[in-house]
C-alpha cells in the first residue's frame, strides 16, 4: 500500500463491516463535529454522554460541549482519572450509572473523547448500556488515532490481565483532530510511533522506507496510510478468526511486558520492544533475513522507542498464559517474514518459549523498556 493523495482540508476513510462508518481525518474538527455526530445518527434523541479523562477533558470537553449545545443536543459528561489502572469494572460501573442518571435511551449517543483507554472503556459502555446505543470516537492521541479507535474493539481490564471483558461494538463515526496532537506530550506521541511501525513491518515496506525519512511524509498522510491497512485487515475479518490476528504482531511479549511492569510502561513502547525481540527470533530460526531483523531494530531505535526488555523469559511467559488471545495451551505467534510481510503461527507455549527465547539476548546498543 502506498500513501493515496495529500489531504485538503479534510479526509474520510469509509470502513465496512458490521456496521459501516465514516473516519474523518483533518484539522480543527472538534468545534463542528456536533453535525457529523447528529448525521452520523440519524433518528437520535439529541442526547449525549461525552466519556473523557481528566487530561483530555481539561483541554478539549469545553470545545465539543459547547459544539453540542449549540446543535441542540442534551451533552453531559463523565470523566474519570486519567491513566490504564482507571480502565477497570468500578469506572465502567461508575460511567453506565453516569449513563442511567443522564437518563440516556437507546436512541441515545456515547462520544469517547481521548486515547486508547478512553476509546475502550466508553466503547464498552456503549456495546452494554441498554444493550448497545450508537458510539463515536473522537480519538486524541496518535496511537488511539492509528489503532484502537478503528475496529470495534471495546473492553476493559481485570486485575488478572489487560482487556479481559469486553465485546465488538463498532462505532457511529470516528473523528480525528489531528490538532489535537499538537497538545499531545512528546512521550505519548513516540509511543504511538510504536503502532505506526508495527503497520510497516507487517505490511507495507514502502511505508518501512518513508519511516527512515520522517521528513517526506505528513502526520495526516500517515495516520491515514495505517488507518486505511487496519481498516482492509477489518473489512476482512472483522471478529479476529483469521487476519485480523496479524494485527497483533508484536503484542504477545508487549502485553506481557506491560503485565510485567504493572502498565508503568505503555503499550506503544511494549509493542516497539517485543517487535523487535519478535524479530531476532525470527531471524535466528531462518523466517526473517537478518538484515531485515537489523533494520527493524534500528528504526524502532531511531524512533526513541525501546528494542529490549528487562524482564526474564520465564517471568514474561507465564503473563503469556493470562493473554487473551492464548488459545488453550497454544499461542498465535505473529512472526516476521521479511520487512512488510508477517504471518500466523499457532504454536504451543512451550514451543513459543524456545522460539522467542534467542529474540531476548540482549545486545550492545539495545534499548531497554523502562
Amino acid at each position: 500500500m502506498t500513501l493515496t493523495p495529500p489531504l485538503t482540508e479534510y479526509a474520510t476513510v469509509r470502513v465496512e463491516a458490521s456496521g459501516s462508518y465514516d473516519i474523518v481525518i483533518g484539522k480543527n474538527l472538534l468545534a463542528g463535529c456536533a453535525k457529523r455526530i447528529c448525521d452520523a445518527v440519524p433518528g437520535n434523541d439529541k442526547k449525549v454522554l461525552v466519556i473523557s479523562d481528566t487530561n483530555v477533558f481539561a483541554c478539549y470537553g469545553n470545545t465539543v460541549l459547547t459544539s453540542l449545545a449549540s446543535f441542540g443536543f442534551e451533552a453531559h459528561s463523565f470523566v474519570f482519572e486519567a491513566g490504564e489502572h482507571s480502565k477497570n469494572l468500578e469506572t465502567y460501573a461508575q460511567a453506565l450509572s453516569a449513563a442511567a442518571t443522564s437518563r440516556l435511551t437507546r436512541s441515545s449517543i456515547i462520544v469517547a473523547l481521548g486515547g486508547g483507554v478512553c476509546g475502550d472503556l466508553a466503547g464498552f459502555v456503549a456495546a452494554t448500556y441498554m444493550r448497545g446505543c450508537a458510539f463515536i470516537q473522537i480519538p486524541t492521541s496518535l496511537l488511539a488515532m492509528v489503532d484502537s479507535s478503528v475496529g470495534g474493539k471495546t473492553a476493559v481490564d481485570l486485575p488478572e490481565g489487560k482487556n479481559l471483558v469486553g465485546a465488538f461494538w463498532q462505532p457511529k463515526l470516528v473523528i480525528c483532530d489531528v490538532t489535537c496532537l499538537h497538545t499531545l506530550p512528546e512521550y505519548y506521541m513516540t509511543d504511538g510511533m510504536g503502532e505506526v511501525l508495527k503497520y510497516a513491518v507487517m505490511q507495507d515496506a514502502h511505508l518501512f522506507d518513508l519511516l527512515n525519512n520522517p521528513a517526506s511524509v505528513k502526520r495526516e498522510e500517515l495516520i491515514r496510510c495505517c488507518i486505511e491497512i487496519k481498516r482492509d485487515i477489518v473489512e476482512a475479518d472483522e471478529r479476529e478468526h483469521g487476519q485480523r490476528k496479524l494485527l497483533n504482531l508484536g503484542h504477545t511479549m508487549g502485553h506481557a511486558i506491560e503485565r510485567m511492569s504493572s502498565y508503568s510502561i505503555s503499550h506503544g513502547r511494549a509493542v516497539a520492544a517485543g517487535m523487535c525481540i519478535m524479530a531476532r527470533a525470527c531471524a535466528e530460526a531462518g523466517i526473517c533475513p537478518a538484515q531485515d531483523a537489523l533494520r527493524i531494530v534500528e528504526l524502532v531505535k531511531s524512533y526513541g522507542l525501546p528494542t529490549q526488555t528487562e524482564f526474564e523469559l520465564n517471568d514474561l511467559m507465564n503473563a503469556v498464559t493470562l493473554d487473551k488471545k492464548r488459545s488453550g495451551t497454544c499461542v498465535d505467534a505473529i512472526t516476521i517474514e521479511g520487512i512488510g510481510s508477517a504471518a500466523i503461527k499457532r504454536i504451543t507455549l512451550d514451543e513459543f518459549a524456545t522460539f522467542i527465547a534467542p529474540g531476548l539476548t540482549k545486545t550492545p546498543g539495545d534499548v531497554i523498556c523502562r
